[in-house]
């Protein structure tokens, strides 16, 4: 099982994941694509990702904005599984030219 990340160990890490925001035991980010099927394209580049890490992301998808939430559920909190997987779908999401949203 991963370790659970301290508050100060998240927020510094976090200032590399711009768009990613903590809320409560969760990373959470909204990821606006320019059309359908790029954010149908970035949730399978993250959905390879997440499958490679044995680490599986909570998926919200409207239209082109799709809304991740990453948390350790079997540690129960934040763990660096989940800074790795918000960095790999940051870099998925450029792939595709989706931006974030506040």
């Amino acid at each position: 099982m991963s370790r659970l990340l301290t508050d100060d160990e998240v927020t510094r890490q976090l200032a590399d994941l711009p768009g990613w925001v903590r809320e409560d035991d969760a990373l959470v980010a909204s990821i606006e694509a320019p059309d359908f099927p790029a954010a149908i394209r970035l949730v399978a580049a993250a959905a390879d990702e997440a499958e490679q890490m044995n680490h599986h992301p909570d998926i919200d998808i409207r239209w082109r904005t799709t809304r991740w939430l990453l948390t350790t559920h079997d540690a129960g909190g934040l763990t660096q599984l989940d800074i790795e997987l918000a960095h790999r779908i940051s870099t998925a999401a450029r792939a595709e030219g989706a931006t974030f949203r506040d």
